[in-house]
């Protein structure tokens, strides 16, 4: 749907096959994924997020939706996409330096291997050497970005590193001393929200119907429907807490967590059909916007605060 670096486009080209991604489809699901990543981190550690320092690599479909959350929740940003700021000022990008100063490092680019910022292994031993001591990293883009070596041997080394991890070198025979190392580990599900997949879905039906020569009769929305899940906001001071906990009715990341260290009880055969099996069967997830919160009575901070998140909004007493 999303990344085409194990595509033959040339190939395809060449056949003259006709071929359509989905960029974009679950950027929302993924960014969402990321938020309650780091709201969760955040509990664990007992750590305000109003001026944190979060680094966010790559600033494409997913990048960018995160730091637009994570600037609603008053976190310091620093953004680095070399590529990208060759191309456009649209932000104030950041130096290599700078986001290995971060607080917590949020990996979203795609998987190259050539030209002059390939992103393969570009989390490295002397990235994951020089980032500071209780940092938080998480990776929901390519597994292959990361060198895993280096990663556990600065492990071992003693190095305090929390890791969130979505995406695996070798899937899905991942490594399991890493898998045990992590404070989340997920089976890739970062974007399979079921808006997203059929997002994707319209995406490529849409590229088919062009190619074919037909007018597309489905969209998504004959699916969804309109109805609405209501959601329970917290009425304590702390509003910080008041989003996690909001956030975890939408989406409890550590439920996936869970799912997945059952493989560490597996032999290797039966893990990898257990990683597969985690995302074949993976239960029904709905982005935030499928959820309602009464924010009556709540003041126009919050309001604002979960306008931003994307959740729907209404006030009863407006009713």
């Amino acid at each position: 749907t999303i990344g085409t670096d194990h595509i033959d486009l040339d190939y395809l080209a060449k056949r003259q096959i006709a071929f359509a991604n989905a960029p974009g489809s679950n950027a929302t699901s993924a960014a969402e994924y990321t938020l309650s990543a780091i709201l969760y981190f955040a509990q664990q550690q007992s750590i305000t997020l109003a001026g944190l320092k979060v680094g966010v690599v790559g600033y494409g479909n997913v990048g960018s939706r995160v730091v637009a959350r994570l600037k609603a929740l008053g976190v310091d940003i620093y953004i680095y996409d070399p590529p990208r700021a060759e191309q456009y000022q649209d932000v104030d990008y950041c130096t290599w330096d700078d986001i290995c100063d971060c607080d917590v490092i949020s990996a979203h680019v795609p998987l190259t291997r050539e030209g002059a910022y390939p992103t393969l292994h570009m989390f490295n031993q002397a990235f994951f050497a020089t980032i500071k001591p209780g940092a938080l990293f998480i990776n929901t883009a390519r597994g292959k970005a990361v060198d895993e070596a280096a990663l556990l041997s600065r492990l071992e080394q003693g190095k305090v590193i929390h890791l969130i991890l979505d995406v695996w070198d070798h899937e899905p025979h991942i490594n399991r001393t890493l898998l045990a190392k992590s404070l989340i580990s997920t089976p890739h599900i970062a974007g399979y929200a079921y808006d997203g997949k059929l997002r994707g879905t319209q995406m490529i039906y849409r590229a088919a119907c062009d190619v074919l020569g037909h007018s597309p009769s489905w969209s998504m929305a004959d699916v969804l429907g309109h109805d609405k899940t209501q959601l329970v906001l917290s009425s304590q001071d702390d509003r910080q807490q008041q989003v996690t906990e909001l956030v975890k009715q939408a989406y409890d990341i550590t439920l996936d967590s869970n799912r997945l260290r059952q493989i560490q009880q597996m032999d290797s055969a039966a893990a990898g059909k257990h990683f597969d099996m985690l995302r074949k069967e993976y239960p029904m997830r709905r982005e935030f916007s499928h959820y309602q919160v009464d924010v009556s009575g709540q003041p126009d901070a919050v309001t604002s605060l979960l306008s931003q998140l994307e959740f729907n909004l209404i006030d009863s007493n407006a009713l």
